[in-house]
């Protein structure tokens, strides 16, 4: 069992920076491949990053390309999305997710993901 829980999300104007966090309980959080999804009022939850559990692979979707990193440390258990140049369309809940991953890959596919944490709200005003 794992439980997620994010931090990080408020009330910022465009153009600036955030860092979200999720912590991780659990012993095994280094063999989960991680993803940061979205979903905005009126729209389908969204793929916007994922690492593999050895931090070695990471992917991102299209519009948040070249603006977030996502990065993981595992010996804290945590996994980060630095998001810079925000813009009012990434308002969005944002959640941390978990998959089982036998090997370094990205797991980009919500249905494949096990655990979810609660959700934080980040605001971009324009």
């Amino acid at each position: 069992q794992v439980q997620l829980v994010e931090s990080g999300g408020r009330l910022v104007q465009a153009g600036g920076s955030l860092r979200l966090s999720c912590a991780a309980s659990g012993r095994t959080f280094s063999s989960y491949a991680m993803g940061w999804f979205r979903q905005a009022p009126g729209k389908e939850r969204e793929f916007v990053a994922g690492i593999a559990w050895s931090g070695t692979v990471t992917r991102y979707a299209d519009s948040v390309k070249g603006r977030f990193t996502i990065s993981r440390d595992n010996a804290e258990n945590t996994v980060y999305l630095q998001m810079n140049a925000l813009k009012p369309e990434d308002t969005a809940v944002y959640y941390c997710a978990a998959a089982r991953a036998r090997s370094p890959v990205v797991v980009v596919d919500a249905k494949f993901y096990d655990y979810w944490g609660q959700g934080t709200q980040v605001t971009v005003s324009s």
